[in-house]
């Protein structure tokens, strides 16, 4: 499904047309947040998304750079959208700004909201490896663009 997704974006991008598939993701661990952010996406309202340094590190990811391409898919790998990074910036959790968190593009786009459900979020990726979330903690913000499909 994401090749044919792929080759498609190739067709009406053809500027693309020697680039190999890039990887494929859904946003989240649930399916009713991934499906949210998938569309979101989609619509370009979400333009960034935040990792924590200690997650990325803990699945041996690399760190996200400029030029980065990716399919975002729904919880169930149905592909949604392209996107491209266009930034990418270490930050600790309490330096998160109300701008960043209206340009992540959930919820009500609050801070608030966003530290929340980062915290909620983070709260639950790291405990499994005994770890927890801090003030201090290192995320690292992918800023992008949804490059297809155009709406």
């Amino acid at each position: 499904m994401t090749d044919s997704f792929w080759k498609e974006f190739q067709n009406e991008m053809p500027e693309y047309s020697g680039v190999e598939i890039p990887p494929f993701y859904y946003f989240c661990d649930n399916e009713k947040d991934a499906n949210e952010c998938a569309e979101l996406v989609r619509k370009g309202i979400k333009q960034a998304t935040t990792h924590s340094l200690h997650g990325l590190q803990i699945h041996e990811e690399k760190l996200p750079a400029i030029g980065d391409m990716a399919i975002v898919t729904d919880w169930h790998g149905i592909p949604q959208a392209i996107t491209k990074t266009v930034k990418v910036e270490v930050v600790m959790f309490k330096d998160i700004t109300a701008e960043y968190a209206f340009i992540e593009g959930e919820g009500d786009r609050s801070l608030n909201y966003w530290q929340k459900v980062h915290w909620d979020y983070y709260t639950r990726e790291l405990s499994d490896n005994g770890l927890k979330p801090s003030e201090n903690m290192e995320l690292v913000c992918e800023y992008f663009e949804a490059i297809w499909p155009k709406i």
